[in-house]
């Protein structure tokens, strides 16, 4: 090889060489680079290390700060939590899961002061033992095996009972026990010392106030019982007199005193209920009644009293309404004659309407809204708050002329409470006033097809009735029946309304042109054949009218609306009961007169029930007290016995017992009570002794005849005729 070829290929290498130095020079560089970032980053991150281990510390110091704060304000806490429960004077006690006492308060150990035994960690059943062996509890008649069974048996129960025990020194401890989800017991123990003792006192105060409500009662029934005996004799003096000739003055003199002695039992009446309320002694005897039957036998017994003040009375009675319910007719019949007759009392023109609607419930019940309401001197509103109160009246110069107790609302509004209802009123001065009674009763009656049967009986009917309100109701009535109502205001109207499309006419009887037969007379003749109703405030006898054929019916106000329906031919299922057919009693072929027994002591009575049984062809003894009734018994043996209750020496009572031991296993005698108890529950008193019948004093005439011919035996003379016509 040449030199120059050696030289060229040293040159070469030694390029060669300088380019591989260079490339590790750029790789040694890139390396030292990449160790600086990463010196760089780890750098960083201790850096980044040392802050959070700092900051831990620093929070570490900050919990242990707070954790240090807390504890002394949960140890404050449980030093005045614990101060608390020391300063109260009731026992505060914890016991664990093992029954072992944790802690107590002062109150709680001072029962145990001086048995050094009672503390943390002694067991409940210790307690137990300690608490009767020291004699601290006082047991009664249980032996202290039996109290500390009871006790324990008590303590392990879930839900422990709270108990009251006495300690030796007479004070009473209510123990409560409440059981934790961990099984630890906290425990109470309330001192109710005086709540105990005043509790007697009550007790003591509540049998002082019975006893007194009994000595009231009491005092009440002798009440009754003595003002009724003489108000007997005034009442049936007065009822004698008057079938005596007598001059209208003597007349008026004999009806004031009637009424005036009716007025004072009814007075009577009105305290005696009050007073059976108060005592909680009176109790509904619920029973199926006729609603509306009842309302109109009201209306037709004020009756008489509302025409003498020239006002009308109204029945408007849901005609889709049963009548027949369930519940106490005397006593809703005594809540509608207070309400009717106040509202009658405090009414000078106008009218009183009683209405009467409900609605019927699933379960056969009806919720029904008997309203009252008048055309009267009203009640100012400051006024109406009061007026159901004891003995309360509207005090004016305009009502001081209104007798009466005060007591008639209260009781009212004390029954309707009984039965579960409301009673209310709204009224206005000069106006008049509205009583408004909701009570719910179950429905007796079957379903009432009456009035879908008159359905397309009448098309057209002329009416004419000059009071407005009862032509309401009328046309009510005739609307719902599915009739087409006319209203005519004269007689004259209704002649030139009338045409071949009317088929019924409503009329009043009395009118100013002419009475409600002469318009059935011109429209007869004038060739309308038509069913006529005539209504009137009297009693009107159609056949006494020379067309009485011509009218179908006659009512009188106020009438129900079943009566209406009657009037119109309907065949009604429920309709009113007709009256009573005469009494007759057959003649027997002897001459023995009935035999009659009265016992009763009081010379004025006897002298009242002889007259009033004048008239009858009957054998009267009289005995003046028990002794010598059950003596006349045994020699007069008599048909019936009237049998006075208070009487000396022996009462009724005893000497019905004597009488139904005379006769045992003989014929019963009627024994009828005449008594002047009256008050409610008298009567199932009286008759459990043994007697049959009960007439409260004073007697009526009529009630004490009905009963004698009632028991008239066959195989005695008959009574006078004119006694039979009477009780027919």
């Amino acid at each position: 090889m040449t030199l120059a070829a050696k030289l060229a290929e040293e040159r070469r290498a030694r390029l060669v060489a300088e380019r591989l130095l260079e490339l590790k020079q750029a790789e040694l560089y890139a390396a030292n680079r990449k160790l600086g970032r990463h010196a760089r980053a780890l750098s960083e991150e201790i850096t980044e290390t040392r802050a959070e281990i700092s900051s831990v510390r620093s929070e570490n110091e900050k919990v242990k700060s707070d954790l240090s704060v807390a504890t002394e304000k949960i140890q404050i806490v449980e030093q005045r939590l614990w101060h608390s429960i020391e300063t109260i004077h009731d026992g505060f006690a914890v016991f664990d899961i093992n029954n072992g006492l944790v802690m107590a308060n002062h109150a709680y150990m001072t029962v145990f002061d001086g048995l050094e035994e009672v503390q943390p960690g002694v067991p409940y059943a210790r307690i137990l033992q300690l608490l009767t062996e020291e004699g601290i509890v006082d047991i009664g008649e249980l032996s202290p095996a039996d109290w500390r069974a009871k006790m324990l048996s008590r303590w392990q129960s879930p839900d422990p009972e709270d108990t009251i025990i006495r300690l030796w020194n007479g004070e009473y401890i209510k123990v409560i026990d409440r059981r934790g989800n961990g099984g630890d017991v906290i425990t109470l123990a309330l001192n109710i010392t005086e709540t105990v003792n005043y509790q007697k006192i009550l007790e003591e105060a509540h049998f002082k106030a019975e006893t007194a409500n009994r000595a009231k009662s009491a005092f009440l029934a002798n009440m009754s019982h003595e003002i009724r005996t003489p108000m007997n004799g005034v009442v049936g003096m007065a009822e004698l007199l008057k079938e005596t000739p007598l001059s209208e003055e003597q007349r008026l003199f004999v009806d004031t005193i009637k009424s005036s002695g009716e007025a004072l039992l009814v007075i009577i009446n009105d305290v005696l209920d009050y007073s059976k309320i108060e005592a909680e002694k009176l109790v509904l005897h619920p029973e199926p009644f006729d609603l509306e039957h009842c309302i109109h036998e009201i209306m037709v017994m004020l009756q008489t009293s509302a025409r003498q003040k020239g006002l009308e009375l109204l029945i408007d009675y849901d005609i889709f309404l049963p009548s027949t319910f369930i519940g106490d007719p005397g006593r809703i019949r005594q809540i509608l004659t207070n309400l009717i007759g106040n509202a009658l009392k405090f009414t000078l023109k106008g009218h009183v309407a009683v209405r009467v609607v409900g609605i019927e419930e699933s379960d056969g019940h009806f919720d029904l809204h008997i309203s009252i309401e008048d055309t009267g001197i009203g009640i100012p509103e400051e006024k109406i708050g009061h007026i159901f109160g004891e003995f309360n009246q509207v005090d004016d110069a305009q009502n001081r002329r209104f007798e009466g107790t005060g007591l008639g609302l209260a009781i009212s509004q004390r029954l309707v409470s009984m039965m579960q209802g409301e009673i209310w009123v709204t009224s206005e001065v000069n106006v008049g006033t509205c009583f408004g009674i909701k009570i719910r009763l179950q429905s007796a009656d079957s379903p009432d097809n009456s009035v879908p049967a008159l359905r397309g009986r009448y098309r057209h009917a002329l009416l004419l009735e000059r009071s407005v309100a009862i032509r309401d109701i009328l046309e009510k009535q005739l609307k719902a029946y599915g009739i087409k109502v006319t209203i005519c205001d004269t007689p004259s109207d209704a002649l030139e309304q009338c045409d071949k499309s009317v088929d019924l006419v409503v009329s009043t009887r009395t009118m100013p042109e002419m009475d409600g037969f002469e318009l059935v007379e011109r429209l007869h003749g004038a060739g309308f054949e038509l069913t006529y109703i005539i209504t009137d405030a009297t009693t009107a006898d159609k056949d006494q009218d020379p067309v009485g054929h011509l009218v179908q019916a006659t009512l009188q106000k106020p009438f129900s609306h079943r009566a209406f329906l009657q009037a119109l031919s309907l065949p009604l299922t429920d309709a009113p009961e007709a009256a009573t057919a005469p009494v007759v009693v057959s003649t027997p072929d002897t001459d023995r007169k009935m035999c009659v027994l009265a016992a009763e002591d009081n010379k004025t009575n006897q002298l009242v029930l002889r007259k009033m049984v004048a008239g009858l062809n009957i054998d009267l003894h009289f005995a003046n007290n028990g002794l010598e009734a059950v003596e006349l018994f045994e020699s007069v043996q008599p048909d019936l016995v009237f049998m006075d209750i208070s009487m000396p020496i022996m009462d009724g009572k005893e000497a019905t017992k004597k009488i139904r031991e005379i006769e045992a296993g003989y014929r019963r005698t009627p024994i009828v009570a005449l008594t002047a108890h009256a008050m409610s529950g008298d009567k199932d008193e009286i008759l459990s002794v043994g007697l049959d019948y009960y007439l409260p004093k004073p007697l009526r005439k009529q009630a004490l005849i009905d009963k004698i011919i009632e028991k008239q035996p066959p195989g005695v003379a008959n009574l006078s005729q004119d006694t039979v016509q009477k009780a027919g």
